[in-house]
């Protein structure tokens, strides 16, 4: 298990589909989140969502950057 903050800048975008499970809380900025069935979330500071193990591929974007606590 690893804890961690991560700190995305402005613009960022994953280059991939994550299937690893995780647990995210927003610290700050925005983080827009879209499932490879097509749902879309976005999170704001205060907000969570957790994922687990293969069960939704992932990937995120931070179009104004985004400061995240994870757990993983």
């Amino acid at each position: 298990m690893r804890v961690r903050r991560v700190d995305y800048s402005p613009g960022y975008v994953s280059d991939h589909w994550c299937e690893k499970g995780h647990v995210l809380f927003c610290l700050s900025g925005r983080l827009e989140t879209e499932l490879r069935d097509g749902r879309r979330f976005t999170l704001t500071p205060g907000m969570s969502y957790q994922v687990g193990d293969g069960s939704d591929a992932h990937r995120s974007s931070a179009p104004e950057g985004a400061a995240l606590f994870i757990v993983d």
